[in-house]
């Protein structure tokens, strides 16, 4: 009987998981380099925990269960909630703001596709206790440094836009059914247009009102934008109020982010709105800007969840990273790192009775920070050295009885072949 991954779930074979360790490590480096301390939180969590937050219609998605004890729970199927009990916990103790990230592995029981697993994992960057925009030019900014340093650079850009602002210009195109008008907005870009002219009609959008929407959506076609252009048109409308408490904001954080040096990757775009239940305000996604526009992941501003947990009123916004399309980018780019890096030195015993010796140099060299190996199955010395080049190794350390009766040992270069004689205090690098 032969055993297979589950349907939805992956094997990370050699060099990828050593290529997704590198990856994941990168981002740590970065979220650490911005600001941002790490939180872990459990993988399985109180299933009510997460009907706070989405409701029960989780329960269709997350792996829920009941456990010994009777209780219902759940594979976490995203670290939000914990985040939020956390800081419930510690609000009166915690100096704010708080910049937490979290690296963790997570499980959602929805339909396998391309970028979407069962069992996933996902980085994610929060900022609690700011109301400002300063907040989310923040998270751009370290999200920018983090897609460069993990092989991302030129291959993303964002796309904000501010819930505010998406109910006010609804508002004055006439939508009678705003969240209808919402789902139609998130929908744009994958909508033939005649469909998409169906969807806001039937939410109450007029056909002159659907032509200066279209206009709006053309700007931010293709990536790039001008936004103050699309504010200044969208101020000339007149809208009402929320939008014009959004417009502000946007345009703060499109200065910002212009001074950070963020421009050529932000655009402005009025067909982002995201989770109608959950983000308050500024809303983005990062997407991919050579790939018919992809998106990658997303994040924005959720000011109410910490009340919704019991906690004080709280400004908080974050993002979340997930592995599988990241990876689908990076190899579409041919940006995949290539995984484990090969060791430094392969110590090669010539015969049996160099053995215990090879034993004791890879001993050393490795409490001297160097990554080393040595054969554990007697092969034969042509055996080792083909082993010592499969492995990645640079160079090679030849143990052989005349050269231990002139106390050296023999360094081969594996990748020029040359050769050279070592005494044993020259093996080592230098203290």
């Amino acid at each position: 009987m032969t055993h297979q991954a589950l349907r939805g779930f992956r094997d990370y074979l050699p060099p990828d998981a050593g290529a997704r360790s590198q990856i994941f490590g990168r981002m740590r480096s970065v979220a650490r380099r911005c600001g941002f301390t790490e939180l872990e939180a459990p993988c399985v969590e109180s299933l009510e925990l997460f009907q706070v937050k989405s409701g029960d219609e989780i329960r269709e998605q997350a792996w829920a269960f009941k456990d010994k004890g009777g209780r219902e729970v759940a594979l976490a199927p995203e670290t939000t909630p914990s985040l939020a009990r956390i800081f419930v916990d510690r609000a009166k103790s915690e100096a704010l703001p708080v910049k937490w990230f979290t690296y963790a592995k997570l499980w959602r029981y929805e339909e396998p596709q391309s970028g979407r697993t069962r069992e996933f994992s996902q980085f994610n960057l929060d900022i609690l206790g700011v109301p400002g925009v300063e907040a989310e030019a923040e998270l751009l900014a370290s999200a920018a440094l983090l897609m460069d340093e993990v092989g991302a650079k030129d291959l993303y850009a964002f796309r904000v836009n501010d819930r505010a602002l998406a109910e006010g210009l609804g508002k004055h195109l006439g939508a009678t059914d705003l969240p209808r008008y919402f789902r139609s907005l998130d929908r744009a870009r994958k909508l033939p247009p005649a469909e998409l002219d169906k969807e806001l009609v039937a939410s109450g959008v007029a056909e002159a009102a659907r032509s200066e929407l279209y206009a709006l959506l053309k700007m931010a076609e293709g990536g790039v934008s001008d936004a103050s252009s699309a504010f200044a048109r969208i101020e000339a409308l007149g809208i009402p109020e929320p939008g014009p408490v959004g417009l502000t904001r946007l345009r703060h954080l499109f200065d910002l982010v212009t001074r950070l040096g963020l421009s050529d990757r932000v655009v402005f775009d009025p067909s982002l709105v995201r989770g109608l239940a959950y983000y308050t305000s500024v809303v983005f996604e990062a997407f991919d800007r050579t790939g018919a526009g992809r998106s990658l992941f997303g994040g924005g501003r959720y000011d109410r969840l910490v009340e919704l947990f019991g906690g004080p009123p709280t400004p908080a916004c974050g993002l979340a990273i997930g592995d599988q399309t990241l990876e689908l980018l990076l190899r579409a780019h041919d940006r995949w790192p290539a995984g484990e890096p090969g060791l430094d030195t392969y110590v090669v015993a010539v015969t049996p009775a160099e053995v215990p010796t090879a034993f004791e140099w890879v001993q050393r060299l490795r409490r001297a920070g160097v990554a080393a190996d040595c054969d554990l199955m007697a092969r034969s010395l042509s055996r080792q050295l083909k082993e010592a080049s499969r492995r990645g190794a640079r160079r090679a350390l030849i143990l052989g009885p005349k050269e231990a009766a002139r106390g050296v040992v023999v360094e081969r270069d594996l990748s020029t072949g040359s050769q050279r004689e070592l005494t044993p205090d020259a093996v080592l690098p230098p203290a």
